[in-house]
């Protein structure tokens, strides 16, 4: 039912195009893999990585790369050229049971991020475009849910993605909005719930005032102290000394937090600690 789901909205969301374009047109890139954060790195090893794209016959591809994170990490994919589409890369450590979707993931935006390369141009991921994908498929399933203003409908394709980069940009200085001012906001767009954002944009219409941190309940934890790393590249670390009970700000579904000691899995009320084993 998913996927009849999906197909149904991708269609519906895309064919225009296809049908406006004539023939499909499509081009081969290089998908270029991140660098991940030296702390996830020196805790939990080289990542596995999920890559997920639309090819030119419109159906979402996925493809598992057990590479680890060196220098020249690739995947050539082929591309649809006729409308705005997402590349996702989501990191994931199987032999720690941290399967993809837990990190956050790096992202690219055909053909916002693509570049000239040598024998073939290459499409850079990275992890400031992570939010934009999932902004991006949210906004797509926030289609599929029968409510759209037909006023101010912003399918993926149409959405201002320029501008929308924009935002977040330390120098823009024209924003009105005092929240995505907030350093934190800034600094770490993850703190922001995109599936709310989608589901008012295509409810109503974009309004950047929506760009606001989500709501979280502090909880003390009993874990060792320490530092404690986020699944966010960008949140930074807690640190907790031996005298004090560690607390968390927990968010909606499953939180992840890793340190020397172990990792943390949080959600709601219920929480497990598996520590690393020497």
């Amino acid at each position: 039912m998913k996927i009849l789901l999906w197909v149904f909205t991708f269609a519906l969301l895309f064919c225009p195009l296809f049908l406006s374009c004539g023939e499909n047109q499509s081009a081969n890139y290089i998908a270029d893999l991140p660098v991940l954060p030296e702390s996830w790195i020196s805790l939990l090893g080289d990542p596995d990585w999920r890559l997920e794209w639309v090819d030119p016959n419109g159906n979402r591809r996925i493809v598992d790369i057990s590479c680890g994170n060196g220098p020249g990490n690739s995947y050539e994919i082929e591309l649809p050229v006729t409308w705005t589409n997402p590349v996702t890369a989501w990191p994931y450590w199987p032999g720690y049971n941290l399967s993809p979707g837990l990190f956050k993931p790096a992202g690219a935006l055909f053909p916002l991020d693509v570049s000239a390369g040598n024998k073939k141009a290459r499409i850079r991921l990275s992890w400031e475009a992570g939010p934009d994908i999932v902004l991006y498929w949210e906004l797509v399933r926030a289609c599929s849910s029968g409510a759209v203003n037909q006023n101010h409908v912003k399918t993926p394709p149409n959405f201002n993605w320029p501008r929308f980069r924009e935002l977040f940009s330390p120098q823009e200085s024209t924003l009105q909005n005092e929240a995505l001012r907030d350093p934190w906001v800034l600094r770490d767009p993850w703190l922001i719930d995109w599936r709310f954002v989608a589901e008012r944009t295509i409810a109503a219409n974009f309004d950047r005032c929506r760009l606001v941190p989500e709501a979280v309940k502090i909880t003390a934890i009993p874990v060792p102290p320490g530092i404690w790393y986020g699944v966010s590249p960008f949140a930074e670390p807690l640190s907790f000394s031996e005298n004090e009970m560690p607390v968390f700000p927990v968010r909606s579904g499953i939180n992840v937090w890793v340190s020397a000691q172990g990792i943390l899995k949080c959600s709601g009320e219920t929480w497990i600690f598996t520590e690393f084993k020497n």
